[in-house]
């Protein structure tokens, strides 16, 4: 039986187990995973991982223009969808990439803290199934992820690189995928 490489790594990421690739190190974890939060509170990620109905936009977070809501796949609701404006690049001051879209509700965390989002990043029922090593999958090769690094029209990037981040998420997930209290 043929497995494509994108069903390989979501088999991989949802049936391996949470220390396959480390050990239970729990100061570690915490450190690594306060590090890579600075991230995950950045603009570029909690645009489309917006709390509420509408995603946000500008590095101010502001409520999207036209009154976008998130509709019932996250890709936009009535004649306003995502792909109406969001191409597979950034076009004429349009941000884009493959497959533009909000983070699914569960996985929604806004102006959280950061026990909140590691909350919602392990909670399998509301992350896809992923364990912690499914995360560092996700945010190593996911578009929309990557695309944060790259956003075009003088918007400003995330605080560590991509490289880096990811780095932190494999150590976080490596040394037991623990949340600060």
């Amino acid at each position: 039986m043929f497995i494509r490489k994108k069903q390989f790594i979501l088999l991989l990421a949802t049936s391996l187990p949470v220390f396959a690739y480390g050990q239970n190190n729990e100061q570690e974890s915490i450190k690594a995973f306060m590090s890579a939060v600075k991230v995950m509170q950045h603009p570029r990620c909690t645009n489309c991982h917006a709390k509420g109905d509408g995603p946000r936009q500008t590095d101010e977070g502001r409520e999207h223009m036209f009154s976008v809501k998130r509709g019932a796949k996250d890709r936009g609701a009535g004649g306003y969808t995502c792909k109406s404006c969001h191409q597979n690049a950034n076009i004429a001051g349009i941000p884009g990439t493959d497959d533009w879209h909000m983070a699914p509700r569960p996985m929604s965390w806004g102006d959280s803290t950061p026990a909140e989002i590691c909350a919602t990043l392990i909670d399998t029922a509301r992350n896809g199934n992923r364990r912690p090593v499914g995360i560092a999958l996700h945010v190593e090769n996911d578009a929309l992820v990557n695309w944060a690094w790259a956003p075009g029209d003088k918007r400003a990037t995330p605080p560590l690189s991509h490289e880096e981040f990811v780095t932190l998420i494999r150590r976080w997930s490596a040394s037991g995928g623990f949340c600060p209290k």
